[in-house]
């Protein structure tokens, strides 16, 4: 059995591009930034970024440029996929390795008030505030363990 799946939690680092194919569907692609923080052998805190290429395709495309801009925080999961060309300026083989996204998730807020370049939701789309549940108290007689 083969397994290729991605998980990945980061930041754009570009607005999404995105096209159309000439068979009309939509194709996003744009940069997502993931950090990696550790502490060393001396105890000197160290961090690490990596950037990866990501491409959403169809409904996920049309929802990345109508809500992500560089700086959004976003849940990626999906595929590794690379592809070679051939480059026509120098002529030697290229490659390019994606994650061909197959489900994303929005997170952090939409930035709100007079933020140039701030994206929300549409009024239609805001989520329904959740109803405050009521707190639940549990004795430890009823743990069945």
């Amino acid at each position: 059995m083969d397994l290729n799946k991605v998980m990945l939690i980061g930041r754009l680092t570009r607005d999404p591009e995105v096209r159309t194919t000439p068979n009309g569907a939509k194709v996003a692609s744009f940069g997502l930034a993931t950090g990696f923080t550790w502490t060393d052998q001396s105890g000197q805190k160290k961090e690490q970024t990596e950037f990866h290429n990501v491409v959403l395709w169809r409904g996920l495309a049309g929802i990345a440029e109508q809500y992500l801009k560089k700086g959004s925080q976003v849940y990626i999961e999906g595929r590794l996929q690379t592809r070679s060309w051939d480059d026509k300026t120098s002529g030697q083989k290229r490659y390019r390795t994606e994650v061909v996204a197959d489900s994303m998730i929005m997170l952090g807020r939409p930035s709100g008030g007079n933020n140039a370049g701030s994206t929300s939701m549409p009024s239609d789309e805001q989520p329904e505030p959740k109803a405050e549940l009521p707190e639940i108290q549990i004795d430890n007689d009823d743990i069945p363990f």
